[in-house]
């Protein structure tokens, strides 16, 4: 504060009401009428306290907020922390300091920052800024501070956690690059497998430590990895002839792709024999499917997927078993009740339908299907061995099988379901009886049987029974034509 502006606050009355807005009005061009413009609140304080004038500035304050303040003494109006503040603002000298203080005023705390100029007579001009708003940028800024520490403590703790299972797993594990090949990571294991030092694993391709057979093998399924997942372990030997398992998945790391590799030992990661047995279930000629108890498939071998129609083994997995074996309703139901009943089924008559048609169809293929299940009760398996049935084998096993086991349904099936599906076989068998004693002329067919042809092709269709083609009416009248 230069010494014009001290004399115009001497220049001030000693006593009485002091006109602010005229003050700043008569000189805006000095430093005190600056000063109380852009204050949020003026106060014109008396020697013993009293707050004799108030003035609210364009700031935030509401002049509602500190309008019982007029009259009051200025201490009352603090905390009780920021008592001691104002007292020393009340007893400043000549040269000036900001003091911060909290007020209780009618919108809750009212946090200020003080300036006070001493006045004729002993009073004060006490002018304030309103710190509301730093007050909160610096309680978000804390809280951000504080969310950042918890953060940073908690991938510190991650990282902990994940170093600790790296280092001390008890399988080979290498974090390579995908690009260069070259070895960014080895866990203890790695090390001691590979007979290397940490500081001699580090930036070597991969491929330097696998044995020189197994080499352009490796290449080729490291470069395989980066383009889609990987789905069974690859074998490989290291160096000095120890056999590995080895699993791979790719990763983003710093904008780059990394590859996480796991080696296994082959005596723990699969018993020898079942190799041949895998094997031999692949390549053998009757179709074979795996399914979980939920009798969602596993796994199926060649012979199943050429059966449904697949290409794929990835589009069986997952996939339920009704989807592609039995007619809809009781039939598979009876396969299962008695596989869970039992543990073992043959020679069971049904149909295996094509993957790409309805799963509500009752058309497809004549099969035979023998099921065992297999496992404890929390891992229970149960495996399907499928083949094609002919023709009078699979009406056959279809009319004996189901009859004799419809009675083992009572209790697990609604009687009303027993009776419909009782129905539908007596009804296909009377059918197929009635097509083969009329050598499969559907005209006389359903005239033995006491029905329209129209009503007759309907049953077909919903049975299963054959085509319903131009070809197939031709025919029929054809031999209506030679019979008569």
């Amino acid at each position: 504060m230069d010494a014009r502006n001290i004399n115009n606050i001497s220049a001030l009355p000693s006593d009485g009401a002091i006109d602010l807005a005229a003050l700043v009005a008569g000189r805006p061009d000095s430093a005190l009428a600056a000063l109380l413009a852009a204050a949020d609140l003026v106060l014109v304080v008396s020697a013993s306290g009293r707050i004799d004038q108030l003035h609210v500035g364009s700031g935030d304050i509401e002049p509602a907020e500190v309008a019982d303040w007029e009259g009051d003494d200025w201490r009352a109006t603090a905390q009780p922390e920021s008592v001691g503040k104002i007292e020393a603002l009340m007893s400043e000298a000549i040269a000036p300091r900001w003091r911060e203080a909290n007020h209780v005023s009618a919108a809750g705390e009212l946090p200020l920052k003080w300036l006070t100029l001493p006045l004729p007579g002993g009073r004060r001009l006490a002018i304030a800024r309103d710190q509301r708003v730093a007050a909160n940028l610096q309680q978000r800024l804390v809280r951000a501070q504080q969310a950042m520490e918890r953060d940073s403590m908690r991938l510190r703790q991650l990282e902990t956690r994940h170093r600790l299972l790296f280092d001390t797993a008890s399988e080979p594990i290498f974090i390579i690059d995908s690009a260069s090949r070259r070895v960014l990571e080895a866990n203890a294991a790695a090390r001691r497998a590979t007979g290397l030092a940490a500081t001699a694993l580090d930036g070597v391709n991969f491929a330097a430590l696998v044995h020189p057979d197994d080499h352009d093998g490796t290449i080729a399924m490291l470069g395989a990895l980066t383009v889609s997942a990987q789905r069974h372990p690859a074998r490989l030997r290291l160096t000095d002839g120890q056999p590995f398992a080895m699993s791979a998945s790719l990763f983003r790391q710093d904008r780059d792709n990394r590859l996480l590799i796991r080696l296994a030992p082959l005596d723990l990661a699969a018993p020898p024999e079942s190799e041949p047995l895998a094997q031999a279930m692949e390549r053998m000629p009757d179709a074979f499917v795996l399914t979980d108890d939920n009798f969602d498939i596993i796994a199926g071998n060649g012979a199943f997927l050429d059966l449904v129609g697949l290409a794929r083994p990835t589009e069986l997995v997952g996939q339920p078993i009704s989807r592609y074996l039995g007619r809809p309703g009781i039939d598979l139901g009876v396969l299962t009740t008695a596989l869970r009943d039992h543990g073992t089924v043959r020679g069971f008559a049904t149909i295996a339908r094509l993957g790409t048609g309805d799963p509500a169809s009752s058309d497809g293929e004549p099969v035979e299907v023998s099921a065992v299940s297999s496992g404890e009760a929390d891992e229970l398996r149960h495996g399907f061995s499928i083949r094609p049935a002919t023709r009078d084998a699979a009406q056959a096993a279809g009319a004996s099988l189901p009859m004799s086991q419809l009675t083992d349904l009572v209790g697990r099936v609604s009687l009303k379901d027993i009776v419909r599906e009782s129905t539908d076989l007596i009804e296909r068998l009377c059918i197929e009886a009635a097509l083969n004693y009329t050598d499969d002329n559907r005209a006389s067919a359903a005239e033995i049987l006491g029905l329209s042809r129209q009503s007759l092709y309907s049953k077909l269709h919903r049975h299963g029974l054959g085509n319903l083609g131009d070809n197939d009416s031709s025919n029929d009248n054809s031999k209506d034509a030679s019979s008569g």
